[in-house]
């Protein structure tokens, strides 16, 4: 349903002045350029591949920029965005949410999967932004390094979400003036930080967006740095047990790949069954506990250091009272993978470092406090920072203010409130996957965050909320799973057809021990549940499980 504008010169006369009727003053494209269909882009499959080139169809691509100003610190920012409108336009227009520190444009392609067309290619109408802050520019080794923006207010809250909502005015005025009308439905989808930001805008900005996916949330992410803290010290215990000295290379030394592929199978042994079939996923995962992990864990020869840090993991950031900060990983046949293994102790082969440690201890220190601290650059020192790590007082310094600082950490960047009652008022719909094995954001969390919601809404959440948890899959993609699912497409046919998903379909990745397995990922509290060889999504038995003996 392309308008008449939608070619090469009505792209390129978006760049003349008036052309765009913006919702603020000093807003400007900075570039508007046509794109010949087979236009290609590089993708990241895999962090240890070469990047895919995706081609494109023929498109617009605008880039822009507002918010430009001086920050507190001396530095210069602003909020840049880049927005792809295709030839052949469906009417939909989706904001692709950014991950990590941010500070760069995202491709604005709308990925959903890899082996699904990207939502440009669909006809979605594509943005992307950098939430204000650019890390060519801003990011200092000596201040933070990638976080160092962190030392302005501004920057720090335009991070949390506050650059959400300009950015989408900016970018559906962009549209207006190229099709000559407004989308007739917007979507978000965005994993991780983008999660985080799909959370913001259903609890804040209610009437941006139609539909929203918003995977593996970092809605709680000043308190999840605190469990990459929690979680370092608990490995590093394993070095201590074992003499070693603690740096970031040992880290990664302190379970061997033979000591990681033993704990898989313990967990596998204990729970791999729960749903009905011995099929290598651990489905029932609420039922997976420790009592069930724990002995068959001792059984498979590791040390009692390593148990006891396996231990912590799963049960959680705890003050010395007891409280508990953030909850903890649930038990999962995912855990060792590559995937778990970069966050939480570094690579096997130690040429990655425990992010945990590089990326967890800089958020920590300065993103996550107020005012911001120091950062030391060094990794091993980065270790030893966060091996004396306190949680009371982590957990006191992300609800801190300060003079200058009016709004604390959690107050920018949390977005864990149980109340959607505007967003679900207007016929908003929300789809939250996220992975059972995720190393840096605990499903636990997300999983309490609907139950919390459900009860706030009467027990009524599912009709404008669902959670799917992914056995097996790591932080956003990755792991023994079934990581191959279109969020997007399910929630389009939700928010247009009142179709509400009770499952997604999946298909397992050719780096998964069954390559092409298919499978349901299904909605919580529903399982995939095995009988008679067909696999079906289901309530679980309320039957407490027992340990073997």
């Amino acid at each position: 349903m392309a308008h008449a504008a939608a070619d090469e010169t009505g792209c390129t006369g978006l760049a003349k002045a008036g052309q765009v009727a913006w919702p603020e003053a000093g807003t400007r494209i900075v570039s508007a350029t046509w794109r010949a269909a087979g236009t290609t882009v590089p993708l990241l499959a895999q962090p240890d591949a070469p990047p895919v080139q995706v081609a494109l169809p023929a498109h617009c691509e605008v880039q822009g920029i507002l918010h430009e100003r001086k920050g507190i610190d001396g530095q210069d920012y602003a909020i840049r965005f880049r927005v792809r409108l295709p030839a052949a336009w469906n009417g939909r227009f989706l904001m692709q949410g950014g991950g990590g520190t941010n500070g760069t444009v995202g491709d604005a392609i709308g990925m959903t999967a890899m082996d699904q067309p990207s939502a440009l290619s669909q006809g979605y109408a594509v943005m992307a932004q950098d939430s204000g802050h650019d890390n060519a520019t801003n990011a200092d080794p000596a201040r933070g390094g990638l976080v160092a923006f962190a030392r302005d207010p501004q920057a720090r809250a335009d991070y949390g979400g506050a650059s959400l909502r300009p950015v989408t005015l900016a970018a559906k005025a962009v549209i207006g003036a190229y099709y000559g009308q407004a989308p007739r439905f917007s979507y978000f989808m965005g994993c991780s930080k983008g999660g985080q930001e799909g959370m913001v805008l259903a609890q804040r900005e209610p009437d941006l967006y139609n539909g929203i996916v918003a995977a593996a949330p970092g809605f709680a992410l000043p308190r999840a740095a605190l469990a990459e803290a929690w979680n370092t010290q608990a490995f590093g215990g394993v070095l201590a047990a074992q003499g070693k000295a603690p740096t970031v290379a040992n880290l990664a030394t302190a379970f061997s790949v033979e000591d990681g592929a033993r704990v898989r199978q313990a967990i596998l042994a204990a729970c791999d069954g729960l749903d009905g079939a011995q099929d290598g996923i651990v489905a029932d995962g609420a039922r997976c506990t420790s009592a069930l992990v724990v002995p068959r864990l001792r059984a498979a020869g590791l040390s009692a250091a390593q148990v006891v840090a396996l231990e912590r993991v799963h049960d959680g950031v705890r003050d010395a009272a007891g409280h508990q900060i953030y909850p903890g990983f649930g038990w999962d046949a995912g855990w060792f993978d590559p995937g778990w293994r970069i966050w939480m102790t570094g690579s096997a082969d130690g040429r990655v470092p425990a992010l945990n440690v590089v990326l967890g201890g800089p958020s920590r220190l300065v993103l996550f406090a107020t005012p911001p601290g120091d950062a030391p650059p060094a990794p091993d020192a980065m270790l030893a920072a966060q091996k004396a790590f306190v949680p009371a007082q982590g957990a006191a310094a992300i609800m801190a203010t300060a003079p200058g600082w009016p709004r604390s950490a959690w107050q920018d960047v949390g977005a864990h409130e149980p109340d959607l009652d505007r967003f679900r008022a207007r016929g908003g719909r929300l789809i939250v996957p996220h992975g059972a094995s995720d190393p840096v954001f605990s499903l636990n969390d997300t999983l309490a965050w609907w139950r919390a919601l459900d009860r706030h809404s009467g027990g009524q959440a599912a009709g404008f909320a669902r959670v799917f948890p992914v056995p097996g899959m790591a932080h956003c993609a990755g792991g023994p799973a079934t990581d191959r699912y279109d969020a997007l497409r399910a929630l389009a046919d939700w928010v247009e057809k009142g179709r509400a998903p009770d499952a997604l379909a999946a298909k397992a990745g050719p780096a998964t021990p069954w390559p092409g397995r298919e499978r349901p990922l299904c909605r919580y509290p529903l399982v995939a549940r095995t009988k008679g060889g067909v696999t079906a999504c289901a309530l679980p038995p309320k039957v407490p499980v027992k340990a073997a003996r």
